[in-house]
């Protein structure tokens, strides 16, 4: 089931464009246009859901995988994931890889703050994420 007027349905219909690294039938993985930390990306599944906890489809797998490309691309052991679900009302599951002291963003994730990005950025970074799923 689809909800007209949720984004991220019209993300998965392709009617709002996005920064797409990873799509098989059930799910979609892009890159958050308000990242935490470069490489924010937030796995949702194509079909309709409120709460993570809804869904159907197996999302280990493709967790996996996406953070596995987050790990390798951007040279880090964490990735932190989490589950807010207040922001857009349909399932997604963030990842946001963490970097050390020495690039200005430390290891932990302040989710209150934003990093900006040009549009080359985010794509540069979409294509570097792709490249590394295995």
């Amino acid at each position: 089931m689809e909800n007209e007027v949720c984004i991220f349905c019209k993300i998965t219909k392709g009617e709002i464009p996005c920064y797409k690294v990873f799509e098989d039938n059930n799910f979609l993985a892009f890159l958050d246009i308000t990242p935490k930390n470069k490489g924010h990306t937030l796995l949702i599944p194509k079909k309709h859901y409120r709460w993570v906890w809804e869904v159907e489809e197996d999302y280990s797998k493709v967790s996996n995988k996406i953070a596995n490309a987050l790990k390798k691309t951007f040279a880090t052991d964490w990735v932190v994931s989490f589950v807010m679900g207040q922001d857009v009302p349909h399932a997604h599951i963030h990842f946001v890889p963490r970097f050390d002291e020495t690039d200005g963003h430390g290891p932990l994730i302040d989710i209150s703050k934003t990093v900006n990005l040009s549009k080359e950025e985010m794509e540069d970074i979409a294509k570097k994420i792709q490249d590394s799923l295995e």
